[in-house]
């Protein structure tokens, strides 16, 4: 009974945290179109390095 309740928490920590990851993904993803229209190359490296961690996370908890 213990193992199915503690499956149960862990599957509701991942889901918790794969919204919280698009939602920095959706955020990200807006904060690189704008310095992409000011063509600052600093924040646009910036945002794809953190899109990046992004991206690996959700692989890692197998969302994509």
């Amino acid at each position: 009974m213990k193992q199915l309740i503690n499956t149960t928490r862990k599957k509701n920590g991942e889901l918790q945290r794969k919204a919280v990851l698009r939602l920095e993904m959706d955020y990200e993803l807006a904060t690189l179109f704008e310095a992409m229209g000011e063509s600052n190359k600093p924040k646009m490296k910036e945002c794809k390095q953190k899109l990046e961690k992004i991206r690996q996370e959700l692989v890692r908890l197998k969302a994509l």
